[in-house]
Formats: C-alpha cells, structure tokens, sequence
C-alpha cells in the first residue's frame, strides 16, 4: 500500500519495498491530488461515537483519515509508504491545529509492524496485487489494545467499481477525487478477485472471535460513487468492527 498515503496509504507488497515506494512516489506526483480529501464514509460512520484515545491509521495517503480522526481528538499515527503522499498529508494537516495530533510514518505494511498497541486501528482499503490481504490486516489486528477497537474497510468482490482498468487495476472512485482511499499495492493495482473479501472472512481468517474478540459488525454496505469519467455506480464495501476482549496470543 502506499503510505496511505493509501497504497492505503501503508504498501502491502513487492519483496523490494524500494520499487514499492517509487511506484507510489511516481503515482502521487502525477496528479496534484489523489484522493478527494474527505475522510472515508465508513470510518466516520463506526467511529464518529468512540471516546478518542490513540488511532493507528494504516494506509493514510494524503490523510484525509489521520486528519478526521484528529479533529474528533484522536492521538493518531498515520503510516504509508509513499514519502510523497506523506508530505502532502503533512501540509495539508498542518493548516489545522489538529494536525499537531498527528504522527507521519513511512513504513512498509509487508515488512513493518508497529511495537505500541492502539484504542482504535483502521485499515483501509488495504488490498495488493502483491502479497495476500491477510497480512497487513493482521498486523492491524495485532495493533489493537485490549479494550480497543479494530476497523477493517475494503471493496466487497460483489460490489466492485466497475470502471476498474484492465491494464493497472485502479478502482479509484471520482478518478482522482475519489471519495475513499482506495489502496492498490503493487505494480499493477487491483488485480484479481482473491485481493477482495466479505466481512466475515475476514473476521474468520484473522481469528476475530471469542474469547480474544467481540464481532461488533460484519456487514456489507453499499453506496453511491462516480467513476474517472463521471459514471455512476452503487459499490459495496465490506465493514468489519470488532473490540479485542483479551490480549494478542505471544
């Protein structure tokens, strides 16, 4: 993912994270902005009630996310891989007082995993050509305190953009103001179906169960997006929230 500055903003990917970051760079200082710089729909719909406390925001792109999460007075610390995304996220963030809540990291979510333990962690649209979806969601899963929540967003395969290219796989909604972050890992973005999951396999494939878990949504949720040529669709995100009852297993 790119530093999500998607990739999310957080790569997800090549075995050379190098190639990762300069495929990212390359990809941001394309366009002046990527992303449409409101945050995701789903993270302010699951998080919009929660006491704020520490955020971890994996894949955070231009921030639009980190940036939200900050204003509601979140401590957050927002990671991608891409040092160009990162940049723009920190001028962005820097015209608001919030913005001094917010750490910047570049990482590689394919090699990198945080030390600290957080009261919220999301993740989304982590998906990747490159290496299987389960394990940036696990570090993020990993990432969250007892007594914290855990917040997995990604398109549903059911519901995919359907202006996706064939030829690099970028399911970005509005081209580029997109309304979410939508991070494609790797070289060729968005490829084939096996990148994309349903709640519940996700819940299933990263252990969110009792005794360790509280499944508090697993849900898919569609809404309104407009394509790079100003076509309409309905998409279908898959929603995973979930509280963690008992520390990770060492």
């Amino acid at each position: 993912m790119t530093a999500r500055h998607p990739a999310p903003e957080g790569h997800v990917g090549p075995e050379d994270p190098d190639a990762a970051a300069h495929h990212w760079d390359e990809m941001y200082r394309s366009r002046p902005r990527v992303w449409s710089g409101r945050p995701n729909p789903q993270l302010v719909a699951e998080a919009a009630g929660l006491e704020p406390g520490t955020a971890l925001d994996l894949g955070c792109g231009e921030g639009a996310d980190a940036l939200w999460l900050a204003e509601q007075g979140w401590t957050v610390t927002a990671v991608d891989v891409s040092a160009v995304a990162l940049e723009r996220a920190s001028q962005h963030a820097a015209a608001s007082a919030a913005g001094q809540r917010i750490t910047w990291l570049q990482r590689d979510l394919g090699a990198w995993a945080p030390e600290e333990q957080f009261d919220l962690v999301s993740a989304q649209f982590l998906h990747s050509t490159e290496a299987p979806w389960q394990r940036p969601h696990q570090v993020a899963a990993d990432a969250v305190r007892p007594g914290g929540i855990l917040l997995i967003v990604g398109h549903h395969p059911d519901g995919l953009p359907p202006w996706r290219s064939a030829s690099n796989g970028d399911s970005q909604d509005q081209g580029s103001h997109a309304e979410e972050h939508s991070h494609s890992h790797g070289g060729d973005g968005h490829g084939g179906s096996e990148m994309f999951f349903t709640a519940e396999q996700a819940a299933a494939e990263l252990g969110i169960a009792p005794p360790g878990w509280r499944l508090d949504v697993a849900a898919s949720r569609e809404r309104e997006a407009t394509g790079p040529d100003g076509q309409s669709a309905v998409l279908a995100d898959a929603v995973l929230r979930a509280t963690r009852l008992q520390p990770p297993p060492t």
